[in-house]
């Protein structure tokens, strides 16, 4: 037996360690990003350690592992994620709770400066979308929220 014949035939001995390695590490990071698509990793390098045990050449083992990963991904992860979110609030939030509210323009507004009050009562540095200036007094629409700042455009009635 040559050196590489006994290294591939050590690393074909050993690779349950290598698959509970990963198995591991995939579900350590599957707590941390809790986007099923870790565990759908894992469950594919499970799959390759169940072949290992079987007796396939290592080879067979990445290429099973791989398409049972990318199975998994494709197949599981998207009704999981579905039942996962089922349940939750519909109801914007945040930021995304000010788009399309209405407000008045407390000065001038240009694509510059300006500052608006909007209907929930929040005063915003404000922008314009486009090069139309918004005068002091005028009904303005959120468009978007971009930092600290509404960008606004004339909200028409």
């Amino acid at each position: 037996m040559n050196d590489a014949s006994v290294f591939i035939e050590l690393v074909t001995e050993w690779a349950w360690i290598g698959w509970l390695v990963l198995i591991a590490v995939f579900l350590v990071i599957e707590m941390l990003t809790l986007d099923f698509t870790f565990l759908m990793l894992a469950l594919g390098s499970a799959v390759g350690l169940l072949m290992g045990f079987i007796g396939l050449p290592l080879w067979a083992q990445l290429v099973i592992a791989a398409v049972a990963a990318a199975l998994f991904i494709l197949v599981l992860r998207p009704p999981l994620l579905k039942r996962l979110h089922r349940g939750e609030d519909p109801t914007k939030s945040n930021v995304e709770a000010l788009i399309g509210l209405r407000g008045t323009a407390l000065a001038d507004v240009t694509q510059v400066t300006g500052q608006v009050k909007v209907s929930n009562g929040d005063t915003w540095t404000a922008r314009t979308e486009t090069a139309v200036m918004i005068p002091q007094g005028a009904p303005v629409l959120i468009a978007a929220i971009n930092g600290a700042t509404a960008i606004v455009r004339p909200a028409g009635d």
